[in-house]
């Protein structure tokens, strides 16, 4: 599994069509994590004012149409995340089916993301 981070709004938008994140058209793949650390370092360094709540969908690489690169952070990784780490970068938009579970980031009383828990 690799996992999204995208605010509920935006993934709720167009639930008839697969999920396009602004980064494909800017950068030409989506941002993807390995795992939950990675995800909360992410979410600690990049999404710390992103509009709330905030998901984190975990996706079954199999079912992907587009091709999932792992690749290195560039320059570092986030603080928080171990230096080497490889990130999961997806060419092409996310289908819908290959979302396996959403869950929402919780946030402690600094702001700072500490955990996550499934939604509905």
């Amino acid at each position: 599994m690799i996992q999204h981070v995208v605010p509920a709004a935006d993934w709720a938008a167009d639930p008839g069509r697969p999920y396009a994140p602004a980064s494909l058209a800017e950068d030409g793949f989506v941002h993807c994590s390995p795992d939950e650390r990675v995800t909360l370092a992410v979410v600690n360094a990049y999404y710390r004012t992103a509009p709330r709540p905030l998901l984190v969908l975990s996706l079954d690489e199999t079912r992907l149409s587009a091709p999932c690169v792992w690749e290195e952070a560039a320059p570092a990784p986030p603080p928080g995340a171990p230096e080497g780490t490889r990130f999961p970068h997806v060419y092409g938009p996310l289908e819908r089916d290959a979302v396996v579970r959403v869950r929402e980031v919780v946030w402690d009383a600094r702001g700072r993301a500490t955990g996550l828990r499934d939604t509905g």
